[in-house]
């Protein structure tokens, strides 16, 4: 199976050859919990997300990734921050794509659906937010989600 590694101001990293507009989404549930989905690429616990396809709008790519990955309908209700960081390197194994970080994050609420894996998550579930941090994630990622967990005023810019 093709792999995502992510590197972090790793000399060792490979040099980005790709800058795509993705987005994340932080989604809760009425009991304040957070929709999580255990990576199929990487085995990391993260928040549903991916690649904005041309012709739909950043919500509407929110919302189709969510559902894609975790069977859950969400609406879009804030923002989380931008998350741009050059020393941020995902290299793809699949076809050797090394793209720079560039995400939206997103808060979301779930609207429908059961917690259902696909062939990007293993595993998706709510996780009460005092859980979070025992799961395994890329440094980013958990970056992401404590700013959101810390409840900032003002969204993170970077």
């Amino acid at each position: 199976m093709a792999k995502r590694i992510d590197y972090y101001d790793d000399p060792d990293a490979p040099a980005a050859n790709s800058l795509v507009p993705s987005v994340n989404v932080i989604v809760t549930n009425a009991e304040g919990e957070v929709l999580m989905i255990r990576r199929a690429d990487n085995d990391n616990w993260a928040v549903p997300g991916g690649a904005i396809d041309l012709g739909e709008s950043i919500p509407q790519a929110a919302v189709r990734e969510t559902l894609e990955e975790t069977g859950i309908v969400c609406e879009i209700t804030g923002l989380v921050g931008t998350y741009s960081d050059p020393r941020h390197v995902i290299l793809y194994t699949s076809n050797g794509e090394a793209r720079q970080e560039f995400s939206i994050v997103l808060l979301g609420q779930a609207v429908s659906g059961e917690p259902t894996p696909s062939d990007e998550s293993r595993e998706v579930r709510w996780v009460p937010r005092e859980q979070i941090a025992s799961l395994r994630m890329d440094r980013s990622m958990r970056m992401r989600i404590d700013q959101y967990l810390a409840g900032a005023a003002q969204p993170h810019i970077g």
